[in-house]
C-alpha cells in the first residue's frame, strides 16, 4: 500500500509541533521583539521520561499548546519536574520558557512535512506489543509513556514492538479517563506524548543509550477515552550517531489522527565506550 503524505499547517484542529533536543546548549532568541504576555507550564512527577525529568514527547507537547499557531520547540535543558516554569510570548510568535532566569527551551513558528507509514489492523499491533523490547530490558522503567513499571491509569503503557515485513514498530493505545480534557476526548499534550516513544525503539532495537534531540508533532484531531487507537514508528534515516524516525497515531477506525517526527542522538561517551569493548 502506498504511504500516506501529510503536509502539516496552520489549519487542523490542534496544530502541534515541537522540536524538543535533550541536549545542552541553546540558540539565540529574536531581538527586537515586542513581549505580549507571560504563562507558565509545569510537569507533574507523573509525567516524567528519565527519573528526574519530563518526557520529552509530553513537555514538547504542552508548550505548544500555548501558542495560537503551529511552533518549533526547541529543548535547551532536561525540564525539572514539579517546577513552574515562566513562558514568555513574542510578538513574532516566539515563546521562550525559563526555569527562574535560564531559558530551557524555545519555540517558533514552522511548518512540517512529513511521509506517514499505514497503520496496521488494531490485533496486528497487539500481537507486535507481545514482543516489545522494554520487557526484557528498560533504561527508564518509570517512563509515562512506554515504562514497563507504570499500572493501566498512571502510564500510558505504550509497548511498541517489532512487525518486520512492515518496518515498523506498533502498539495498542487505549486512553484512559485520567487523560480526558473535560469533552471525553484526549488532551492533545497527552497525543504528542504517544507519538514520542515509538520512535526511540524503531531506531534503537537493541536499546543503545540515545538522547531525543529534536521532536516535532502534529495533532489532526484529538481522540476519545477509550478509543481502541494504535501507534506506529519507522526509521526514516540514520548517519553515524543520528538515527531519524516518524511516528503516527490512528484512531480506532485507522484513521490517521497524529504524526511526529524526531532525532535521536547516540551521546559520543556512550559510542566510544561501545567501541572499545
Amino acid at each position: 500500500m502506498a504511504a500516506r503524505f501529510a503536509r502539516l499547517t496552520t489549519r487542523g484542529e490542534l496544530p502541534i509541533i515541537a522540536k524538543a533536543p535533550i541536549l545542552p546548549g541553546g540558540g539565540a532568541f529574536a531581538r527586537g521583539v515586542s513581549h505580549l504576555n507571560m504563562k507558565t507550564v509545569t510537569v507533574a512527577t507523573r509525567f516524567r521520561g528519565p527519573p528526574q525529568s519530563a518526557n520529552g514527547g509530553y513537555f514538547a507537547g504542552s508548550v505548544a499548546v500555548l501558542a495560537a499557531s503551529t511552533v518549533t520547540v526547541r529543548l535547551l535543558k532536561p525540564p525539572r519536574l514539579d517546577v513552574e516554569f515562566t513562558v514568555d510570548e513574542f510578538a513574532d510568535g516566539t515563546l521562550r520558557v525559563l526555569d527562574g532566569a535560564e531559558a530551557i527551551a524555545e519555540a517558533r513558528p514552522a511548518v512540517l512535512d512529513l511521509e506517514v507509514k499505514d497503520a496496521p489492523d488494531y490485533l496486528e499491533a497487539v500481537e507486535a506489543s507481545r514482543h516489545y523490547a522494554g520487557f526484557r530490558y528498560h533504561r527508564f522503567p518509570s517512563c509515562f509513556v512506554c515504562g514497563t513499571h507504570r499500572v493501566r491509569g498512571d502510564g500510558l503503557r505504550i509497548f511498541a514492538g517489532p512487525i518486520a515485513e512492515r518496518g515498523i514498530v506498533a502498539a495498542p493505545f487505549v486512553p484512559d479517563a485520567s487523560l480526558d480534557a473535560g469533552d471525553g476526548k484526549v488532551r492533545a499534550e497527552f497525543m504528542s506524548a504517544a507519538l514520542d516513544c515509538p520512535g526511540y525503539y524503531a531506531v534503537a532495537p537493541d536499546d543503545r543509550m540515545m538522547l531525543l534531540a529534536e521532536f516535532t508533532a502534529h495533532v489532526d484531531r484529538r481522540v476519545y477515552i477509550g478509543e481502541s487507537c494504535t501507534v506506529v514508528g519507522w526509521e526514516i534515516a540514520s548517519s553515524g550517531r543520528k538515527h531519524e524516525a516518524g511516528t503516527a497515531l490512528f484512531d480506532g477506525k485507522g484513521g490517521l489522527v497524529g504524526r511526529a517526527r524526531a532525532l535521536w542522538i547516540e551521546p559520543r561517551a556512550a559510542v566510544e565506550t561501545a567501541q572499545s569493548l
